[in-house]
């Protein structure tokens, strides 16, 4: 009973694990790249119409390239783990003496004796799919991914991308003078950037208020990098 309870912990947590990175990944590149595209714009033009034209542009192909990137990544890793399988069987298959020796290894590695070594590898051994499950966890350390993993990674990177966005492009929507409107950007994008920073790191176990002023510096960084740019060519 407090097995199953454990497992059913552990599996929790790494759900949550996934979509916190999916969530980190795109609400990170969401404040910041729309962030320095319309302080680079306001550096060069004045109307705020253009920059919020760029700036959903912008988040339509940030979104969708990242959660591309997201989605091949959750494929590649249900490849991998597809091509590990299929090699795996067909170690058990041709090569059964080797994959024997190997279970054994990792019992011995465990401190069971040389009898209980040789009874729990003939018991796992029976059964071929279980066998291969074992060998897939405890010799190559992989999980077996959710198959719908990619589908979600690319949704929660997307969606994150846009949340992330629309912050910093906002005040453009209300304000028709580029320089306002910047100043409004720069203090929510900010503010939003130090809260997003503290919380990531508190749940990843870094100083919360380092990891706080760390994401808001390369922020505030890049913008008003991109905006002296702008003005630099303008001049």
């Amino acid at each position: 009973m407090d097995t199953h309870l454990h497992h059913d912990h552990i599996e929790t947590h790494l759900k949550s694990s996934d979509l916190l990175r999916d969530v980190v990944i795109g609400m990170s590149d969401g404040l910041t790249v729309p962030f320095a595209l319309a302080a680079g714009l306001s550096g060069a033009v004045d109307s705020s119409s253009i920059i919020v034209i760029a700036g959903i542009a912008e988040i339509a192909a940030g979104s969708i390239a990242m959660g591309l990137g997201g989605y091949l990544a959750g494929k590649t890793e249900q490849d991998h783990y597809a091509s590990e399988v299929k090699r795996e069987y067909y170690e058990v298959e041709h090569l059964r003496h080797k994959e024997i020796e190997e279970t054994k290894e990792f019992f011995a590695n465990i401190g069971l004796s040389k009898e209980i070594q040789e009874q729990a590898t003939q018991e796992i051994a029976q059964d071929k799919a279980r066998w291969v499950d074992f060998m897939m966890k405890y010799e190559l350390g992989l999980d077996k991914p959710d198959p719908k993993r990619a589908t979600k990674s690319a949704l929660n990177i997307g969606l994150s991308y846009i949340a992330g966005g629309i912050i910093p492009l906002s005040p453009y929507f209300f304000i028709e003078g580029s320089t306002d409107a910047l100043k409004y950007s720069v203090v929510a994008t900010l503010i939003c950037l130090f809260i997003f920073g503290y919380y990531k790191s508190k749940i990843t176990g870094v100083n919360a208020l380092w990891g706080a002023i760390r994401v808001t510096m390369i922020g505030a960084v890049a913008a008003a990098a991109a905006f002296g740019v702008a003005k630099l060519f303008e001049s």
